[in-house]
């Protein structure tokens, strides 16, 4: 992994397994203090931005996972057009694996939790006008069978070089899915990142894993999608 500097969440984590947050209190009142469920009325008026914070899933319902907002300097790029890609083709891979919306959403936010298996997830959750979830999905899916042979990522913050793409079986659920697992070498040692990006109508959920011990170890590391914090968080898309 070809970065300046190590992302501040890893840093964080290299002292103690907790992730951090960007503010720290607004990542706590949404972590602790669940909004009351909109009916399904209410989510259809809401704007964009409000529908999607709707849809996020709490900690109450995650069964106990932290639901933090990301650091600030936690990210390669902070927008797609912040972040290129050596080839065009890999652009939709390359955002799924840096926190990063599809597609062109109307509204998007992410989030990050960590597991006491030194597991990093972020979701990242868009929605977006009719037919452009399916435009984003196909270009995700046409990306994840283009890029097997690795892709390099770039922003002012640094790159990250991946040696290879690999298309995995989706766990079922949604409209459309999608899984892949993507290594890269860091210290000598290979990182296996996973996704995991559902379609539901007009929203996509993406899940993105790294296995943060090994990686600040320099060890082997193989991300695995914590699949209770996906059932959950799908089931508020159903």
């Amino acid at each position: 992994m070809k970065r300046t500097a190590l992302p501040l969440s890893l840093l964080c984590l290299a002292a103690a397994l907790t992730a951090c947050s960007g503010d720290g209190e607004d990542g706590k009142e949404t972590a602790d203090k669940p909004k009351a469920s909109a009916s399904a009325s209410q989510t259809k008026q809401a704007g964009p931005a409000e529908r999607v914070a709707q849809l996020l899933v709490t900690k109450a319902e995650a069964g106990g996972f932290s639901i933090t907002e990301p650091a600030a300097n936690d990210a390669l790029a902070k927008s797609q057009s912040a972040l290129t890609s050596d080839s065009t083709n890999c652009a939709p891979l390359a955002y799924a694996l840096n926190e990063l919306p599809i597609g062109t959403p109307e509204a998007s936010l992410v989030r990050v939790t960590n597991s006491d298996k030194g597991m990093l997830t972020y979701i990242t959750l868009a929605t977006y006008a009719t037919g452009k979830a399916e435009a984003a999905m196909k270009g995700l899916t046409t990306a994840a069978g283009a890029c097997g042979g690795g892709f390099t990522a770039k922003s002012s913050a640094g790159a990250t070089t991946y040696d290879s793409v690999t298309v995995e079986t989706a766990p079922a659920g949604g409209d459309e899915s999608l899984a892949t697992a993507t290594t890269f070498t860091y210290r000598g040692a290979t990182q296996t990142l996973r996704t995991q990006t559902f379609r539901f109508g007009d929203t996509i959920a993406n899940y993105f894993t790294l296995n943060t011990t090994a990686f600040v170890q320099g060890s082997l590391g193989n991300g695995v999608i914590p699949a209770a914090l996906v059932k959950a968080q799908n089931a508020k898309l159903a």
